[in-house]
């Protein structure tokens, strides 16, 4: 008897564990430098043998790739840059066949701007019906030839550009609170759900088992479209932003949702990037999303009294609508574990570059167990689990939209997007036979995949290890964590059905609680775990 998910259950996902698969990035088989289907599927086995329920796929639909595919021009095809249609019903088969389910990136708040609506929308007039799929308005001023508001792009620079009217004269503005190439959408106009509905039918006839809904507070635009009151940061926002967050972004889920209901099994996950429980949890009620991804952990420093607070507000959220907890530590949007945790100030004062890089993935192993440990469900980005650090990368090499639109200031997210290393002892080590979309460094020789398959202590294998003992052993049951004493600086929690979690977030080695030792993230030393390391223990 196990703690496996259950194939014939149609609420799998409540304690699965899935593992992001940013295309570009896995694994290329065409030899052009850019991850596509054929590679993902060549590396089936792999992810067996990690053992994870689900993969989630970045964006494959066809995009002209002005944000790597988050700008869809047709959201009912694969872009030949991954593969086509035949590449994606063969992954499906091949992924159920290894007991694998596969769900995939929908982008509703946005297209691109080359798709064939918003081409539409350039041709007609202000006023049109083809104008009203989107939020085009007149700019203020006695020209019109300032923006309608004060909003800026997450990316950097103003929200709103200015369109050539159809008879060549400057004309209306339209909303984009991403790259000038992502026109939002108006969800107050009814095609616009009658077309994500058909999208996600014709998906889902195609067997997709469900979907990562990009930007899921967004959607819903506030009446009259009102300024901001202070100057937003790139990458990020609040509760109280207008831009995001509005009450009539729910009834948006609800919809979604009766068309997942159609499809016992499948599940839907939203990207909801709110702060406070209250909020949160209205995204994840009965009739609205499956999941919400909570980015607590995520965005937690390494530290015991942060991360009880992130792992607490995730569990009081969901809690208050009996909704099932979600965990991350990585994402292709977040910097990596490895270099998230690296010491800062007086802690790293004297420490060689390779020391901190070691105590960061020492911390980060640490982390995963106790992610791993937690009620819910767990997502694993891809590369994670080989310990990667993010890539310090040249400037010439940077491709993300947040470095040109922020006036190179920020640098974006091309750093915890660099491809996986599978083989061999030089770079691209076996990502790819040409040259890769991202370099590789050639430190990363000792983190392939095919080294840490062969070393039983290597971050590789921990993670499968970690991954089997969640599903075998019935101590990982229950939907509750209950916390106990624990020395200054260290977290200590026992699930329902008996596992007991310690992790060491202090700087001094500690004594483990009493049980038996089932995994520990680093070998204790004189019987004492270690700093940033975890156990487990029953």
């Amino acid at each position: 008897m196990t703690n496996a998910p259950d194939a014939s259950d149609d609420a799998w996902w409540r304690s699965a564990v899935v593992y992001q698969v940013y295309p570009r990035s896995f694994s290329d088989l065409s030899g052009d430098g850019v991850g596509d289907l054929a590679g993902l599927i060549d590396k089936l086995g792999y992810l067996e043998l990690l053992g994870v329920d689900a993969i989630w796929l970045s964006p494959i639909m066809r995009s002209p790739m002005a944000d790597h595919g988050y700008d869809v021009s047709d959201p009912r095809a694969v872009d030949p840059l991954f593969g086509d249609l035949d590449d994606f019903d063969e992954l499906i088969r091949q992924a159920h066949d290894r007991d694998i389910r596969v769900t995939m990136d929908l982008v509703p708040n946005h297209t691109s701007d080359q798709h064939a609506w918003f081409a539409e929308a350039l041709a007609a007039e202000p006023g049109s019906p083809e104008r009203a799929r989107y939020h085009f308005a007149d700019g203020r001023g006695d020209d019109g030839d300032e923006p309608p508001n004060n909003w800026t792009s997450v990316f950097g620079g103003p929200a709103w550009s200015r369109v050539t009217e159809p008879d060549g004269t400057p004309g209306q503005w339209y909303l984009h609170l991403f790259a000038p190439e992502q026109p939002d959408l108006n969800w107050d106009n009814p095609e616009v759900l009658a077309d994500l509905q058909t999208t996600m039918r014709f998906w889902l006839d195609r067997g997709i088992d469900g979907f990562r809904i990009d930007v899921s507070h967004g959607m819903a635009k506030p009446e009259g479209l009102p300024d901001l009151e202070h100057p937003a940061e790139v990458l990020r926002h609040t509760d109280d932003d207008p831009r995001f967050n509005n009450p009539g972004v729910h009834e948006i889920h609800r919809a979604i949702r009766r068309v997942m209901d159609e499809y016992p099994g499948t599940f839907n996950v939203g990207e909801v990037w709110v702060s406070s429980p209250e909020a949160f949890a209205e995204y994840v009620r009965p009739d609205e999303l499956h999941l919400g991804f909570n980015f607590a952990l995520a965005t937690a420093g390494f530290d015991a009294d942060e991360v009880r607070a992130a792992i607490d507000a995730s569990l009081a959220a969901t809690s208050l609508v009996g909704a099932t907890p979600t965990w991350t530590l990585s994402n292709h949007d977040v910097p990596r574990e490895v270099t998230r945790y690296l010491p800062t100030g007086d802690a790293a004062e004297g420490l060689s570059p390779d020391e901190l890089l070691a105590i960061g993935t020492t911390r980060a192993r640490g982390m995963v167990m106790l992610e791993l440990a937690l009620p819910g469900t767990a997502f694993i980005y891809n590369g994670a689990e080989l310990g990667i650090p993010d890539v310090d990368l040249p400037d010439e090499a940077l491709v993300d939209p947040v470095w040109e639109n922020s006036g190179h200031t920020d640098r974006g997210r091309d750093g915890c997007r660099v491809p996986l290393p599978w083989e061999g002892t030089e770079p691209p080590f076996g990502f790819t036979t040409g040259e890769p979309w991202l370099p590789l460094p050639a430190e990363w020789a000792s983190l392939t995949v095919e080294s840490q398959l062969e070393d039983i202590y290597s971050t590789l294998s921990l993670y499968r290890q970690a991954i089997e003992l969640r599903y075998a052993r019935l101590e990982f049951s229950g939907d509750t964590v209950e916390w106990y004493g624990a020395p200054d600086g260290c977290l200590a929690f026992r699930r329902p059905g008996g596992l007991i979690c310690a992790t060491n977030l202090s700087a001094q080695p500690v004594p483990l609680p009493p049980g038996q030792i089932l995994l520990v993230s680093t070998p204790l030393e004189s019987g004492l775990l270690v700093p940033g390391a975890t156990a487990w223990l029953v």
